[in-house]
C-alpha cells in the first residue's frame, strides 16, 4: 500500500490524466507475466477488494487524478453489479476497466454503472473488424482504450505505419478521444503517438520503473520533456 501512495506521488508530479487501480484476481488473462506476479503477490499478502475499496477512497481524497478500478468481472459479480458501482462511486471511483466482460453481456453493468455516473471503459482491438470496433465506439462514453497489438500487457509494441492505420481507421467511425495502451514504454514510444492518440497508458514499463529504481526511476519515466 506505501508503495502504492509514492507511485501515486510521482504520478501526480507528472500530471497524470487518470490512473488505474488494478483489484488483483487469479486470473488475470490480460495481463503479461509481471501484472499476473504482482496480481499473486497481492493476493498472497493479503490484498482484498475491500481493502482495495478503502486505498481507493483514500487514494482519491489525497490525489488530484481521477481514479479507474481495473479488474476482472469476477469482482464485481461476486459483489453484483449494483452494489459493485454503488461501492466504486463512494470511494471516489469514476469509472471501470472489465476486460474479460464480453460486449453482448454488458447492458446490465453499464446500466448501474450509467445510474451511479460511472465510465465503463471499453478495450478495442487492431484485429477487430470495422463493425466490431463500430459498436464498441457505439457503447463508449468518455474515450476509448485501444490496444495497439494482440496478446497481453507487457510485451514490446511496434510503432509503425500499421499502429497509424489502426489509429485512423478508429478516429474516422468515433469522435471519443483514444488512449493507447499495451506496449508503450518509453520516451520515444511517447513522443511517436503524440498526435495520433490522446493519451498514451504506461503499465508495465511504470511497475518495472518502480521495481528497479525506486520512486526516481518512476519519475525518470514520467516527468519528461518532449
Amino acid at each position: 500500500i506505501e508503495d502504492n501512495f509514492k507511485m501515486l506521488e510521482v504520478m501526480e508530479k507528472a500530471n497524470a490524466d487518470i490512473v488505474e487501480l488494478q483489484f488483483p484476481f487469479s486470473e488475470p488473462t490480460a495481463d503479461g507475466p509481471l501484472f499476473v506476479k504482482a496480481n499473486q503477490a497481492a493476493l498472497d499478502n493479503g490484498m482484498t477488494i475491500e481493502k482495495c475499496f478503502d486505498f481507493m477512497k483514500e487514494a482519491s481524497k489525497r490525489f488530484k487524478m481521477p481514479f479507474l478500478m481495473m479488474g476482472y468481472y469476477n469482482t464485481v459479480y461476486a459483489m453484483g453489479e449494483e452494489a459493485f458501482c454503488a461501492r466504486l462511486k463512494d470511494c471516489g471511483g469514476v469509472g471501470f476497466i472489465v476486460p474479460d466482460l464480453p460486449l453482448e453481456e454488458s447492458d446490465s453493468l453499464f446500466s448501474h454503472a450509467e445510474k451511479f455516473n460511472l465510465s465503463p471503459v471499453l478495450i478495442m482491438t487492431p484485429n477487430s473488424s470495422i463493425e466490431r470496433k463500430q459498436e464498441i465506439a457505439d457503447k463508449s462514453r468518455d474515450f476509448i482504450y485501444c490496444v495497439a497489438r494482440k496478446g497481453v500487457t507487457g510485451k514490446k509494441t511496434s510503432f509503425d505505419e500499421s499502429l497509424d492505420e489502426y489509429l485512423r481507421e478508429v478516429q474516422g467511425i468515433t469522435d471519443l478521444p483514444l488512449a493507447l495502451g499495451f506496449g508503450v514504454s518509453t520516451h520515444e514510444d511517447l513522443k511517436y503517438i503524440k498526435g495520433k492518440a490522446h493519451m498514451a497508458i504506461i503499465g508495465s514499463a511504470a511497475l518495472k520503473a518502480y521495481e528497479s529504481g525506486g520512486a526516481s526511476e518512476l519519475e525518470n519515466l514520467l516527468c519528461w520533456q518532449n
